[in-house]
């Protein structure tokens, strides 16, 4: 579990929101990218949602996974 929330540079799949998420909880990434995508298929803003995540979550600095691992 990471102290900040921030969009790594490797093992992304798309935007690595979901990798975002699930390494700062200390969660499955393939169980958040597996709801990610279930939520997809109800009606409502996910999408929009996941954009702007995409958009505000700040991708990890270069290097930095280097120092942490």
């Amino acid at each position: 579990m990471t102290s900040t929330l921030s969009r790594p540079r490797t093992g992304r799949m798309i935007g690595g929101v979901c990798l975002a998420f699930a390494e700062r909880f200390g969660w499955n990434v393939a169980l958040v990218r597996l709801l990610t995508v279930l939520s997809l298929l109800i009606p409502g803003p996910q999408l929009i949602f996941y954009v702007v995540a995409w958009i505000v979550i700040p991708a990890e600095p270069d290097g930095s996974r280097a120092v942490r691992d």
